[in-house]
């Protein structure tokens, strides 16, 4: 989130424009209801939302939700940890790319403090969330690739598991070209020279980490490779913001709206009009950009559609 843009005096959503937990909560109850089964809290940095465990505790009431998640810059959540458990929360996933200070301030545009972000990691560890504790880290070429090692070296042994993530050129602002991403293959190659790798099964269809385990037992690592190796086909996510929009793909240049369908006062307290927008919204999707992206490089087409259109922001929807 750019300083240019979201300046100090920037205005951001007010209280009614973004969703209360009551719509929240009813939108993730009839998606229950067609079949969703896990739900992700994630953001922009969801733990900056007043009381949050009392949503995780509400969501987790639905009745067929079995997995509720939560995907955290890691800065808030060594002091929320506990009350997150005991709501019921099932996984955590902190985002850390680097152990080195500089280039930890570099990729979290200066904000943020490493030591806060172990600190976090170390306090969920300890309270023991049922499916553990992940970190999601994007690897960039040059900037902390050359570190990947290290961050690996700290996490093996433990049961944290890390996942490597290709740079993707979500949005508009991050920059991305090709030439700055190291493919899953390329990362595996260097990591089994260090320490060598077995693939492990998926744990369920249309999992997005291909996810190996070192073979010395030092516990399991995942490889996300949506530019090289895209899994559009097998995609079973929507992304619901907070003032409302839902959108069926982390490429998209926009969403429809739920919040109006929340609050149509012709049909309050009717869920139906929300599920048919539900179901008439997924069966619509025909979202597939990083097997465009990767069909249009196949081909050896000059490939300027990468960067056009204004994609949504991954900090408006979350990963």
């Amino acid at each position: 989130m750019p300083d240019s843009i979201y300046h100090e005096g920037f205005s951001f959503l007010t209280p009614d424009e973004r969703l209360s937990f009551d719509e929240i909560e009813r939108v993730a109850r009839v998606a229950a209801e067609l079949g969703v089964t896990k739900l992700r809290l994630t953001g922009g940095e969801p733990l900056l939302r007043p009381n949050l465990p009392e949503l995780v505790a509400r969501l987790v009431r639905i009745p067929g939700i079995e997995d509720i998640a939560l995907t955290t810059n890691g800065m808030l959540l060594a002091r929320q940890a506990a009350a997150l458990r005991k709501a019921g929360l099932h996984r955590v996933t902190v985002s850390l790319d680097s152990l080195d200070p500089t280039v930890f301030a570099r990729m979290s545009g200066g904000r943020g403090d490493l030591q806060t972000v172990l600190d976090g990691i170390e306090a969920a560890r300890a309270i023991g969330f049922p499916h553990g504790v992940k970190i999601n880290t994007v690897v960039q070429r040059d900037v902390n690739d050359a570190g990947i090692p290290k961050l690996l070296a700290h996490f093996r042994h433990t049961d944290v598991i890390v996942r490597l993530i290709e740079y993707m050129d979500v949005g508009n602002r991050n920059g991305w070209d090709r030439a700055d991403v190291v493919t899953s293959r390329e990362m595996m190659t260097r990591i089994d020279a260090l320490w060598p790798l077995d693939p492990v099964s998926p744990a369920y269809r249309g999992e997005v980490a291909a996810r190996y385990r070192y073979v010395d037992g030092g516990g399991e690592i995942g490889f996300i490779s949506s530019v090289s190796a895209p899994f559009c086909g097998n995609c079973s996510r929507a992304r619901l913001s907070s003032d409302g929009q839902l959108f069926t793909c982390l490429f998209a240049t926009k969403g429809t709206d739920l919040r109006t369908v929340l609050r149509d006062a012709d049909h309050a307290g009717e869920d139906e009009p929300l599920r048919q927008a539900l179901a008439g919204i997924w069966h619509r999707r025909t979202d597939r950009y990083s097997e465009e992206r990767q069909e249009r490089r196949s081909r050896a087409e000059a490939s300027p559609e990468d960067k056009a259109g204004e994609k949504i922001e991954m900090h408006y929807i979350g990963g």
